[in-house]
């Protein structure tokens, strides 16, 4: 018999009390709550940012109950972000769509359908405003956070199979700008880098990022970087990266292009440049090179707000640094003159051969989860696999791999995002499908989205939640899986091909975007050419071949546990190359690029707040001498003048004025 009091001995069997014990989990996990005792584990990318870093899921009869980093993977190496350790959590929603959903009328109340009734009305009401209005009346809007394969099967189903011209995704609004400069300066969208660059850099410039906060984990790969970088943080806020900075260059919002064509300016000046690797590895350097004479420090201090010694101070990190490596991310993207910003960037790498080399490149990082899954494989603004619409080779291609007659594919890109949106105001588009976005509440102009959602014949939203603005605006509602609850590849910022599994059910009648996809096409009709679709792995081995021959080539991959073994993936991995599966690769090792030559090009504008007559707007710069003794004189129509002398190496500055 018990000596303790009753009371005493229930309180420790409370369930507050047993939530809060601990015991060996097995698996190599350590301590583990003991109501979450796993009884086995599995890996699986996370779904919530483009990073990509690697979760190990702890099983309980066969679904997640718990999860911790992975230490292996190449990309976190142990460490995860709080998205990262909440990843389950957002599947417990209690707002989860369940069951598809119709009404009768617009502001109307939902009801419960089944999904056969769903595919009927979806098919239905598409061919009506098709029949009606022709194709291009129908179009659809997508994301970067649903898995490779689904993309393409949404990609292919609603062009090839229903005829759509207009399909685009949000993707676009984070990354069209550096798609465009790497396809225009590189031949081909492929950001160069890997994530050990992070920790290889003796200068790091993260331009437009808060990194520390937008992407956690590559911040901590800046922070065990053993070479003690510099860190430069070019953004008109203080962010909290900015104040961990060596160098802040807080520049004037929409100056970015005036700061790195004078950065380009002072780099040629001082014969901070690689003339070799310009020589063999690039073109157009000459003609650039006249373009930014004109990018003198005195004109690019007036622009920026910086001030010319913080300017040449800057240029003299990049121009004497062994490895520079030039990062950007949203503040680029979505900035002013986008393209051209991202493309100067570009040119600094290319001038100072700071690419190919660990520790450099310039750089871009995505956004959401798989928006590099979406920029090669959606179908929407180039044809699957990074082929291009208007190449009547690449639709042949396309059309023999996936065995269906090449008129099915339309011969130029449909209409963009915010075209999709102008469109459905003019009246043009009368019907669209949404699938896991939410532009009623992203798009910059969340009233006029709404009342544009309003013009619609028909309206689908295919989402988690029930909940969503875009989704209480919608006629049919399609419930579908999150992350965890599907099978499939991402492809994160820097190449890597990871896998993501199914570990929970999904709630309710939800199904995978995938399964979505699959019963409206066999519903349209789309069962001679869709047969092969069959599953998510087998549309991978589909994507692989399609891949085959272009930049993005992973014929080499050998399946879903091939990527798994391998802790992910990244390309380039051709069947037959001698890669071999190294963690860590990245892209112009040996100076060749996709251009027709094999060589980068020097892309550039002349920015629109940049005075057309210069020559009157600011002073003269007149250089004399070289190295520790240089001065420049700024001489105005006024006849004041002024002499800045450099002090090398500190670059302290004084200002003389006679």
């Amino acid at each position: 018999m018990s000596l303790v009091p009753e009371k005493l001995l229930r309180s420790f069997h409370g369930p507050l009390t047993e939530e809060l014990l601990r015991n060996p989990g097995g698996f190599g996990l350590g301590q583990v709550p003991t109501v979450q005792a796993p009884d086995q584990t599995t890996t699986s990318v996370c779904g919530y940012c483009s990073t990509g870093c690697s979760l190990n899921l702890h099983l309980k009869d066969g679904e997640a109950v718990n999860l911790t980093p992975d230490p292996d993977y190449p990309v976190n190496t142990g460490m995860a972000c709080p998205k990262g350790w909440e990843a389950l959590t957002p599947l417990e929603a209690n707002d989860r769509a369940t069951a598809p959903l119709i009404r009768q009328k617009r502001g109307g109340e939902f009801s419960a359908i089944s999904w056969n009734e769903a595919a009927e009305i979806f098919c239905s009401r598409m061919r009506e405003v098709q029949d009606t209005y022709g194709k291009d009346a129908a179009a659809f809007i997508s994301t970067g956070q649903i898995c490779t394969e689904e993309m393409a099967m949404l990609g292919a189903f609603a062009k090839f199979g229903m005829g759509m011209i207009h399909g685009d995704g949000n993707t676009r609004q984070c990354m069209a700008t550096s798609v465009v400069s790497y396809k225009q300066s590189f031949g081909f969208d492929a950001p160069p880098y890997t994530y050990a660059d992070f920790e290889e850099s003796d200068t790091i410039v993260l331009i437009g990022s808060n990194l520390c906060i937008a992407h956690p984990i590559m911040w901590q790969r800046v922070l065990k970087n053993p070479n003690d970088p510099e860190i430069i943080v070019v953004d008109p806020r203080k962010t909290e990266t900015a104040m961990q900075a060596t160098q802040h260059v807080a520049l004037q919002p929409r100056s970015d292009l005036v700061l790195w064509y004078g950065v380009a300016h002072i780099l040629i000046r001082e014969g901070w440049v690689d003339h070799d690797f310009i020589k063999f590895h690039t073109g157009g350097y000459g003609k650039f090179a006249e373009f930014v004479a004109e990018f003198a420090p005195a004109i690019v201090a007036d622009q920026t707000g910086i001030s010319i010694p913080e300017l040449e101070t800057l240029a003299w990190k990049i121009g004497t640094g062994k490895s520079v490596s030039l990062w950007w991310t949203m503040g680029v993207n979505q900035g002013h003159e986008a393209t051209r910003t991202a493309q100067a960037i570009i040119n600094i790498a290319l001038m100072t051969g700071n690419i190919g080399r660990p520790g450099t490149g310039a750089n871009s990082i995505t956004g959401q989860c798989n928006a590099m899954g979406s920029r090669l494989f959606s179908n929407t603004t180039n044809l699957l696999g990074g082929h291009d619409f208007t190449s009547a080779f690449h639709r042949g291609k396309v059309a023999r791999l996936l065995g269906m007659d090449e008129n099915r594919i339309q011969t130029k890109p449909g209409w963009a995002y915010d075209q999709i949106i102008d469109g459905i105001e003019a009246g043009e588009i009368k019907a669209l499908w949404v699938i896991a976005t939410n532009g009623a509440h992203s798009w910059i102009h969340q009233n006029r989205f709404r009342e544009t959602l309003e013009k619609l014949d028909f309206l689908v939203v295919q989402d988690m939640y029930a909940t969503t603005e875009t989704a209480q605006c919608a006629d049919l509602v399609l419930p579908a899986a999150g992350w965890g609850e599907k099978d499939g590849t991402f492809i994160n910022s820097e190449r890597r091909i990871g896998i993501t599994k199914k570990v929970r059910k999904a709630p309710g009648e939800a199904l995978s975007d995938f399964s979505i996809f699959r019963l409206l096409g066999t519903a349209w009709g789309c069962g001679d050419w869709f047969e092969e679709w069959d599953s998510p792995e087998s549309v991978f081995y589909l994507l692989s071949e399609l891949s085959r021959g272009q930049p993005c080539d992973f014929t080499g991959i050998d399946g879903y546990s091939a990527i798994d073994e391998a802790g992910g993936i990244q390309w380039p991995f051709p069947e037959g190359g001698t890669h071999g599966f190294h963690s860590e690769r990245r892209l112009f090792e040996d100076g060749q690029f996709y251009t027709e030559d094999r060589k980068a090009r020097f892309l550039y504008d002349r920015p629109q707040e940049l005075p057309e007559k210069t020559s009157e707007a600011y002073p003269l710069i007149l250089l004399t001498g070289r190295g520790s003794s240089a001065q420049w004189h700024t001489q105005t129509r006024t006849g004041k003048s002024q002499v800045l002398k450099r002090l090398y190496p500190k670059r302290n500055y004084i200002e003389i004025h006679p």
